[in-house]
């Protein structure tokens, strides 16, 4: 069976380590600050830095609503609004607990993903500001994107075979 509790708690301790780490570059920043970057990681647009982490704060709000939100709001749903393989043997009250855990672990892995997506750009942005000179080099983003897509690939794949078949044991 499926534990969120291992996602869940990595997803506290990526936020505690980004509100110190975000926060210890707080005071270096300028009060305007480059927030957005084209695809070869020239500023492009900017806005003041309490806007800039104000807009990290929601976005980070919405990762905990992707990650631990959606498998809640799943969890209280009528089974005929929910869009899942099988899903007469998924929702059958003798296999519900097992598919909320599964849908609870694989949202909070999904989330904790999508945060650390979320600080891995932010670093980019401020760590650009702070070396304007000398901004990290793009091609780190691109890699992460490319992580980000495999990981979420490789995710919806699993999530796929675990519900598109009834296991053989049950098949009567």
């Amino acid at each position: 069976m499926q534990d969120a509790r291992l996602p869940r708690t990595l997803f506290a301790v990526l936020a505690a380590g980004a509100a110190i780490y975000f926060s210890s570059y707080y005071a270096e920043l300028p009060e305007v600050v480059a927030s957005h970057f084209n695809a070869q990681g020239v500023p492009n647009g900017w806005q003041t830095k309490s806007a800039f982490f104000a807009v990290f704060v929601g976005v980070s709000v919405l990762a905990v609503l992707v990650g631990f939100g959606i498998p809640r709001i799943i969890s209280l749903m009528p089974p005929e609004l929910i869009n899942l393989p099988k899903k007469q043997y998924w929702l059958a009250p003798e296999h519900l607990a097992e598919t909320h855990a599964f849908l609870n672990s694989y949202y909070a892995w999904f989330g904790c993903a999508v945060f650390l997506i979320l600080i891995l750009t932010f670093d980019y942005a401020i760590q650009s500001n702070l070396h304007p000179d000398n901004r990290p080099d793009i091609s780190r983003m691109w890699y992460i994107l490319a992580g980000f897509v495999l990981f979420t690939l490789v995710s919806t794949i699993r999530m796929l075979l675990r519900f598109g078949r009834v296991p053989p044991r049950d098949n009567s």
